[in-house]
């Protein structure tokens, strides 16, 4: 039932939003050099990689770490980088991973090729079975603002209580956090 609702809601969200998605596109490309599409190598169910697309938010020069180790993140945003980061449209092209099955909506979000740290301590609590989510449990909690071992208690809470109903919730809450823009530090 879960890959039924993410495949209807990823389709309908998809035509939704083909022309903002259009737009974002070209802005990120007249705004900086590079594509407009930035592909990472993240971990996704049962530890297998995965290319996962958003818009190019950052300069393309950027090391490929997570954004809480770069030295100063804003020198290397480009223009429109910040505006897409705090209203979360970087994220758009991540339907593609949904439709793929490569994602869910909702999930451990997906983490980088090289955040071992966070890779091992959900591998030995059972979370890498989950199929990554664009949102989840750890993003409504505080997002950019949470320690890893707390990211991955809130996994597991995720784990344990998911169902049709807390994925609703969590879509919800996602959708108001978006609004205010909350827990986004880079």
């Amino acid at each position: 039932m879960k890959r039924l609702f993410d495949l209807f809601l990823a389709i309908n969200a998809a035509a939704v939003l083909l022309v903002p998605i259009c737009i974002v596109a070209i802005l990120v490309r007249v705004t900086s050099k590079g594509p407009a599409l930035y592909w990472s190598d993240r971990v996704g169910i049962n530890n297998t990689i995965f290319k996962m697309p958003k818009f190019r938010s950052m300069k393309t020069d950027t090391p490929a770490v997570a954004t809480h180790l770069l030295k100063d993140p804003k020198s290397v945003l480009t223009p429109i980088g910040d505006l897409l980061r705090k209203t979360s449209l970087d994220e758009l092209p991540q339907l593609w991973c949904i439709l793929k099955g490569d994602m869910s909506f909702v999930g451990p979000r997906p983490a980088l090729f090289n955040q071992d740290d966070l890779i091992a301590l959900r591998t030995e609590k059972g979370v890498h079975q989950l199929v990554a989510g664009l949102t989840g449990w750890a993003q409504v909690n505080g997002r950019d603002e949470l320690p890893i071992s707390q990211k991955v208690e809130l996994d597991v809470e995720y784990m344990h209580r998911r169902s049709f109903l807390f994925d609703i919730y969590i879509l919800w809450l996602t959708f108001l956090k978006v609004l205010k823009r909350d827990g986004v530090s880079h």
